[in-house]
């Protein structure tokens, strides 16, 4: 009897052991897999480029970019582009004097996508932005695979380099900054005034008395 005792105590406490064991491995397991930070990450869907948009008007980021910096961004597009005189289409089209050109024709019959071609206008300083921030979102279709440039400053240095191979379209004015709101009164400036009323009544003059017949 005391054999069999011993016997079912330990089966129980083996069968404790291994339980224990399974839990403290699941509790591992777990820990392993779990984020630093819950949820999922949400990745741009423009591979990086996030629109780019800047505080700053653009006129006055044009006005304070600098063309060395410019051509040191266009390093990014010379892989498709080139820039001078007289240059071949490549992989994308010649963009000597593209500032100012129309969009999406010309330049030495490159053969521009649908999205490009329909698009319509010039190469405005505004379009330029907008196109460099994202080719997709400016013209939804277009060939281009370059995700943009997110730097509101990189665009605009590359714009008044482009700008002066051959275009030289004048910068538009920068903005003014905006006027300090006036000087609110000080608290009892109006206490010395007299009410309107009260000072129409004072400076009127007095009604003559009735004549007595």
């Amino acid at each position: 009897m005391d054999n069999r005792n011993n016997t079912i105590a330990g089966w129980v406490l083996f069968a404790g052991i291994c339980a224990l064991g399974l839990s403290i491995g699941s509790g591992m397991l777990n820990a392993s897999h779990n984020p630093e930070k819950p949820g999922f990450p949400i990745e741009d869907a423009e591979g990086g480029a996030s629109g780019g948009k800047s505080a700053v008007p653009l006129p006055n980021l044009l006005a304070a970019a600098d063309v060395e910096k410019g051509k040191a961004v266009f390093a990014k597009c010379a892989a498709c582009h080139t820039d001078t005189q007289g240059g071949p289409n490549g992989i994308g089209p010649n963009l000597y004097a593209v500032v100012g050109d129309e969009i999406g024709h010309g330049r030495g019959g490159f053969a521009f996508s649908e999205a490009l071609k329909g698009h319509g206008g010039t190469w405005t300083f505004e379009n330029m932005d907008a196109w460099l921030a994202s080719p997709r979102k400016f013209a939804n279709g277009t060939k281009m695979s370059f995700a943009g440039l997110s730097s509101p400053e990189d665009r605009a240095n590359l714009i008044v380099y482009l700008n002066t191979m051959g275009s030289n379209v004048p910068l538009p004015a920068a903005e003014a900054a905006p006027a300090a709101d006036a000087a609110a009164p000080t608290e009892g400036a109006d206490k010395g005034a007299a009410p309107a009323e009260g000072a129409a009544a004072a400076a009127a003059p007095a009604a003559p008395a009735e004549a007595k017949k």
